[in-house]
């Protein structure tokens, strides 16, 4: 390589590595010490003088842990051909319109192949029946409530495919309500109740273990609503809004909080199903 097209290659990386440690709103020390990196070796990469490039194992723990491609760093990719086009450590995105429903399913489209964790907000969206769908939305617009109809078919064949793995973990007390038909789900007959608590359980068996769903108990744990599509960011739910995060720090703390309930969630996968029929034969 002639030496110009050196200097030009590290010029680019330089610039993408900066802007990577500015995204992470650290100093190079502890960006260099959380990939693994000795210090001497980001100082080299970020000196303008230098045309020092990573060896090939330290380029890829750099894109590995902050969710970029080598080509990208090396800038033979150009879908982010500037810096400044890598998403902020946190955004807002709207999801009023239908809007949500997009960038949910270009969010896991992004992170098949990832492991996708998700706590809902009442019911996961995937095992909603026809009658909860309408329920839940109906007074939105019928244009909200088909682009959740339309969700809850996509994301449930995305499931299917084989490469998915997805594990949902929710408070077993939503569950008891539904079959109570109590709160929100007052207004839904006992049969529309008893019917999607067994379709749950249906797809519990059936989709496992591509879907693992666990219950902790509501009383000791809390959660609120979000997703962790495998490294490249996570979705927090506010209602007409997602507080979208694509920090590397903070999806791994996200991370740690969902296994912290998986970890004291009461009933596993193994055993959702068989929790799930029993509320629906309970139904009040």
């Amino acid at each position: 390589m002639a030496r110009s097209d050196k200097r030009e290659l590290a010029g680019l990386f330089r610039k993408r590595l900066a802007a990577l440690i500015a995204r992470a709103g650290e100093a190079p020390g502890r960006f260099a010490e959380r990939i693994g990196l000795d210090r001497s070796a980001i100082s080299h990469f970020l000196d303008p003088a230098s045309t020092r490039m990573p060896r090939a194992e330290a380029l890829c723990d750099i894109a590995r842990a902050e969710g970029v491609t080598t080509d990208w760093l090396l800038g033979l990719a150009q879908s982010q051909s500037e810096a400044t086009d890598i998403a902020p450590a946190l955004q807002i995105e709207q999801s009023a319109n239908g809007r949500g429903e997009t960038l949910l399913a270009a969010w896991h489209q992004e992170a098949a192949g990832y492991k996708i964790r998700y706590v809902p907000a009442t019911l996961p969206d995937l095992v909603r029946s026809d009658a909860v769908l309408h329920y839940e939305f109906a007074g939105t617009g019928a244009e909200k409530a088909a682009a959740k109809a339309e969700q809850t078919k996509r994301l449930l064949a995305y499931t299917r495919r084989p490469e998915t793995d997805m594990e949902v973990c929710m408070p077993l007390q939503t569950l008891r309500l539904l079959a109570d038909g109590s709160g929100a789900w007052s207004g839904l007959t006992r049969q529309e109740r008893r019917d999607q608590l067994e379709l749950i359980a249906r797809l519990a068996d059936e989709l496992y273990p591509t879907f693992r769903l666990f219950l902790f108990d509501g009383r000791d744990r809390y959660a609120a609503p979000y997703t962790v599509f495998g490294p490249q960011r996570a979705a927090l739910y506010l209602g007409s809004l997602y507080l979208v995060v694509n920090s590397v720090e903070h999806i791994r703390a996200l991370t740690r909080h969902f296994d912290m309930l998986i970890r004291d969630a009461v009933v596993g996968p193994d055993k959702a199903a068989a929790h799930l029929r029993d509320l629906a034969s309970d139904c009040r």
